[in-house]
C-alpha cells in the first residue's frame, strides 16, 4: 500500500509529496526553499526510516523545483520529468530572479517520462498521464489500485491551473482535465500542487471552470 505525506512549502504555498511503500520513497515536486523546510522534509524521511529512490516533477515551474538541488546533494537523485518542460527547468534561475527568491539551480533530468509510462515503487505502480495546459510538459501520476492522482497544478479544488505563464493554454488545460482526469472516475482522490485535496466527482459537479 502506498502512503502519501504532504508538505506545504515556500512563499507560493506549493505542495510537496512523499509517496512511500515499505522503506522506499518517491519524492514529487520538492519545493523546500530554505534550511528549515529542508530539515522538515529530511526529518520526516529519517524518522520513518525512508530511503528516497526517485525524484519526479509533475512540471518545472520554479515553486516545484526549489528543492531539487538539495535532494541531489542529500540523496543523489536527479529529476524525472517530461521532456517538453526541460526549457522551463533550464530557465529556473531567471524565474527565481523575477520573483526575487533564492534558488540553487536544479540538476538536469536523468529520465524523461511520456504518457503511458509506469513508475514503480515496491509492488505498486503509478501511471503517467500527459496533461499539458498549465505547463507544456505537465504530467500527473495515477494509482489505479488506490484510486488517487497526484495532479500538480492542473486541477485544484474548485479551480484550475493558471495559463498565463509561458507555455500555458486554457483550452489545452481544459481538454487535459476532461480527457485524462475525468475518465479516472468520480471516486478518485486528487492531490493538487496547491491547496487541499479534492475528488474528480467534486470537480466535475462543482468546479466553475469545468461545468
Amino acid at each position: 500500500m502506498l502512503h502519501i505525506k504532504k508538505f506545504t512549502f515556500n512563499p507560493f504555498q506549493e505542495n510537496t509529496y512523499v509517496v512511500h511503500q515499505g522503506k522506499e520513497a518517491l519524492l514529487i515536486d520538492p519545493g523546500c526553499w530554505d534550511q528549515e523546510e529542508e530539515q522538515l522534509l529530511g526529518s520526516y524521511l529519517s524518522d520513518n526510516g525512508l530511503k528516497p529512490v526517485r525524484l519526479v516533477l509533475t512540471h518545472a515551474h520554479i515553486d516545484h523545483i526549489l528543492g531539487c538541488a538539495w535532494v541531489q546533494e542529500q540523496y543523489g537523485l536527479l529529476p524525472e520529468m517530461h521532456k517538453a518542460d526541460l526549457k522551463t527547468l533550464e530557465q529556473g534561475t531567471r524565474a527565481a530572479h523575477l520573483y526575487n527568491i533564492p534558488y540553487t539551480p536544479s540538476p538536469l533530468p536523468e529520465k524523461f517520462h511520456s504518457a503511458g509510462d509506469v513508475i514503480r515503487l515496491g509492488n505498486e505502480e503509478l501511471n503517467v498521464l500527459f496533461v499539458p495546459g498549465h505547463a507544456p510538459g505537465h504530467i500527473a501520476l495515477h494509482s489505479k489500485t488506490q484510486e488517487f492522482v497526484i495532479a500538480g497544478d492542473v486541477l485544484f479544488r474548485h479551480s484550475i491551473g493558471r495559463t498565463d505563464l509561458p507555455g500555458g493554454d486554457t483550452e489545452t488545460l481544459l481538454q487535459s482535465i476532461r480527457r485524462e482526469l475525468f475518465p479516472l472516475g468520480d471516486q478518485v482522490m486528487v492531490y493538487s500542487g496547491h491547496g487541499p485535496e479534492t475528488t474528480i466527482g467534486e470537480e466535475r459537479r462543482n468546479n466553475p471552470f469545468l461545468r
